[in-house]
C-alpha cells in the first residue's frame, strides 16, 4: 500500500496479485467512500491479515473459488499455515470483516476495473465452528456476560486506590452510565450537565493502528445520545472536578493540556489526540479540549491505558477473572432492567440501534432474571 500511494504503480492488468488488488481497492474506494473512519480502519487491518497469507500472492487471474474457500475455512476452523504454525480459528465477526473486504474488492475488479470478469466470491460460503458442549462436565454451562455484584465492585474500586487510582473515574462513570471505553475516555467537562445530572454522549476516542495516533471521532452509531445520572455519580463528578484544579495548581507548568488537530486525508476528516505540557509550544491548529478522566498531570486516561489495566484487573484481582472494561456496561444494564426500567429507555441510554438488541444482549445476562421467569409457571400451578 505503501508502494502504491508514494509511487501510484500498477502492475499490468494481467500481472496483479490479490495482495495488489487490495492495495488499488483501498487507495481508489475504500477510503474515498462514505464508510465510517471506524470500519474504513477495520478493513484496511483486516486487508493487511489477508496479505501475509498466500493467497495475496496469488496473480488475480488464476485465483478460483477453490482458493478463496479453503481460504475461507482455515479462518474458521484453523489449522496448519503456510507458515507451518498452527492457529485456532477467527470469531464470526472477524471472518465477516475479511469477506467483505474480499467481496467488495473482487466486486471492483470486475467493475469498474475490469481486471477480471467475474467475482469469484460470489460462490463462497461461510462457515463457523459450532460450540462444542462436554456433555459429562461439572461446570455451570451459562457462558453469558455476568454482571458485577456491588460488593465486587466495591473491591475492585479499592483495590485499584492502591493499584491505579487513575483508572477509578472512567470505571465509576461506565458503571453508573453504561458508557462504552472509548466514550468515557472522550468525554469533556462541556459534556457534564451536573445541575441536569446528565451527559451528552457526541464522541469516542480509538487507536487508530495504520496512522498511529489516538483519534477522536464519534461514537459506535454516530449519534448523539443525552445519558441521565443520579446523586451519586454526581458527587464522583464535583470531586474529580475540585481535584484536577487542584493537580493544575501544584503541577504548574508541568501540567499537560489536551489537543486536538484536524487532519484530512482524500475525502475524510480525522481529529488527531495530542497532550502538550506547559513548557511546550503549541502549534496554530492545536484546539483545546477538557477531557473528564484524567491522569494527575492532565493527560488524558486512553482506553489502550485503561485496556491494559483490565488485563491486570483479571490477573490480579479473585473473582475477576475475564474482566474487562465493557463488562460495566453489562452490569449497568442488568441493574436498570432488574430494577424496573423501561427496556425502550434504555435501549436509549445505551444507544442501541433497537430495543430487541438490548433485551437480547443484556436481559438475560442475569441467573436471577432467568430464575425469576422460570418461577412463573409456580404461579400457574398454584405454588406461588
Amino acid at each position: 500500500m505503501d508502494d502504491y500511494e508514494s509511487k501510484k504503480f500498477i502492475a499490468k492488468s494481467e500481472n496483479i496479485t490479490v495482495g495488489e488488488l487490495l492495495d488499488i481497492w483501498a487507495e481508489e474506494e475504500l477510503k474515498t467512500g462514505t464508510l465510517s473512519n471506524g470500519t474504513v480502519q477495520n478493513y484496511l487491518g483486516a486487508i493487511t491479515n489477508i496479505k501475509k497469507h498466500p493467497i495475496s500472492e496469488r496473480k488475480l487471474k488464476n485465483v478460483t473459488s477453490e482458493h478463496l474457500q479453503a481460504f475461507f475455512d482455515l479462518l474458521s476452523f484453523g489449522g496448519t499455515y503456510p507458515d507451518g504454525s498452527e492457529r485456532k480459528g477467527y470469531s464470526k465477526d472477524y471472518i465477516r470483516s475479511f469477506s467483505a473486504v474480499l467481496q467488495q474488492s473482487f466486486r471492483f475488479a470486475v467493475s469498474p476495473k475490469q481486471y477480471i470478469t467475474f467475482n469469484p466470491m460470489q460462490y463462497i460460503k461461510l462457515k463457523y465452528q459450532t460450540d462444542e458442549v462436554d456433555l459429562f462436565s461439572d461446570d455451570d454451562m451459562d457462558g453469558d456476560i455476568q454482571p458485577i455484584p456491588r460488593k465486587d465492585y466495591e473491591r475492585l474500586i479499592e483495590f485499584l486506590q492502591d493499584y491505579n487510582p487513575p483508572a477509578i473515574l472512567p470505571i465509576q462513570i461506565a458503571y453508573y452510565t453504561g458508557l462504552r471505553i472509548g466514550e468515557a475516555c472522550g468525554l469533556a467537562w462541556q459534556d457534564v450537565n451536573l445541575e441536569e445530572q446528565c451527559l451528552t454522549i457526541r464522541r469516542s476516542i480509538r487507536y487508530d493502528g495504520s496512522r498511529h495516533k489516538n483519534i477522536i471521532g464519534p461514537t459506535k452509531r454516530r449519534k448523539v445520545r443525552i445519558v441521565d445520572f443520579g446523586d451519586t455519580l454526581t458527587e464522583i463528578l464535583r470531586n474529580a472536578r475540585k481535584e484536577q484544579l487542584k493537580n493544575r495548581m501544584q503541577y504548574g507548568e508541568l501540567y499537560h493540556k489536551n489537543y486536538y488537530r484536524e487532519v484530512k486525508d482524500k475525502n475524510r476528516v480525522y481529529y488527531e489526540f495530542y497532550h502538550l505540557d506547559g513548557t511546550e509550544s503549541i502549534p496554530e491548529d492545536y484546539k483545546e479540549i477538557s477531557f473528564v478522566c484524567l491522569r494527575p498531570d492532565g493527560s488524558l486516561e486512553l482506553p489502550s491505558t485503561l485496556g491494559t489495566i483490565c488485563r491486570k484487573i483479571a490477573q490480579k484481582l479473585e473473582g475477576f477473572e475475564g474482566f474487562h472494561f465493557h463488562q460495566l456496561r453489562h452490569t449497568y444494564t442488568s441493574n436498570l432492567l432488574a430494577n424496573g426500567a423501561a427496556p425502550k429507555d434504555v435501549q436509549e441510554l445505551l444507544g442501541h440501534s433497537d430495543v430487541s438488541t438490548t433485551m437480547n444482549v443484556y436481559a438475560h445476562s442475569t441467573r436471577k432474571a432467568k430464575r425469576e421467569s422460570a418461577r412463573l409457571l409456580d404461579k400457574v400451578a398454584g405454588n406461588d
